[in-house]
């Protein structure tokens, strides 16, 4: 089972989109997909249709509930939507850091340190899953450290702005720590998301990132990917033509997925 999280301690750079793009992606090529949707804005949990008063996730992690009693099926019909699984999110999850305060003794107990809480459910809810999809809030918490510790790798989108690429450094040193205490496996990639290639601007700035980070092929900013999201229709169902297609199959074909 592969854990992937997309994360960026920036909000506005494609997150959710690139979530829902890859589950959808991997779900219609036949893998059994877990989204796990840790943005109490629950914009995730949304774009499969899933809209809850109050997830069970916080008490999910300290173990006061079941890995059964967070896990829901997606409210679209299709093939590729009977391959998906999420546990949702809702705004009960802003509450999460004060629940891992309270429950400070217990966690110590049963995982050593609260980073390792996502990791540990994971491994012990023997999931029949290819891929969990995590996505994680615009900041770096407790949801983002607890996937980067749980993650095989990670997909950072990022805008080719100025001030996008500033906010890499302080995720990256984050990302760092990590590898070197908790999760030496961990890998990552950096998108460069919602580009206009147009630009001259952006380009320039395509190429210091390319030069400072490892990158994948951009996606651009184009409307049919809104519209992907409103219409709940995945671009990798569209058709062969489709440029939002085109772009998320090159992207895909570099990540090995």
């Amino acid at each position: 089972m592969e854990v992937i999280t997309i994360g960026n301690n920036k909000g506005g750079v494609g997150k959710t989109m690139q979530c829902y793009q890859l589950a959808c992606y991997l779900a219609n090529k036949g893998h059994k997909v877990l989204v796990i949707d840790l943005d109490s804005q629950a914009n995730l949990s949304s774009s499969f249709g899933i809209q809850i008063q109050r997830t069970l996730v916080p008490e999910w992690l300290i173990g006061d509930v079941g890995v059964e009693d967070v896990i829901v099926k997606p409210e679209m019909t299709g093939k590729l939507y009977k391959n998906i699984k999420i546990i949702p999110a809702s705004r009960h999850l802003a509450n999460l850091s004060k629940l891992l305060i309270l429950s400070e003794g217990e966690i110590r107990k049963e995982a050593g340190r609260k980073e390792r809480l996502l990791k540990k459910r994971l491994q012990d809810a023997k999931l029949e899953f290819d891929y969990v999809v995590i996505d994680t809030p615009p900041m770096l918490g407790d949801e983002l450290i607890m996937a980067l510790v749980a993650s095989n790798r990670v997909l950072i989108p990022t805008q080719a702005q100025d001030y996008s690429i500033d906010g890499l450094e302080e995720l990256m040193d984050t990302f760092e720590i990590i590898k070197e205490t908790e999760n030496p496996e961990l890998e990552f990639s950096i998108i460069p998301s919602m580009v206009n290639p147009r630009r001259k601007i952006e380009r320039v700035r395509m190429e210091e990132l390319s030069q400072s980070f490892q990158t994948t092929p951009m996606i651009r900013n184009l409307v049919q990917m809104q519209e992907s999201i409103s219409t709940r229709r995945p671009v990798c169902i569209m058709g062969a033509k489709s440029a939002g297609r085109i772009d998320y199959d090159i992207l895909w074909k570099s990540l090995n997925l």
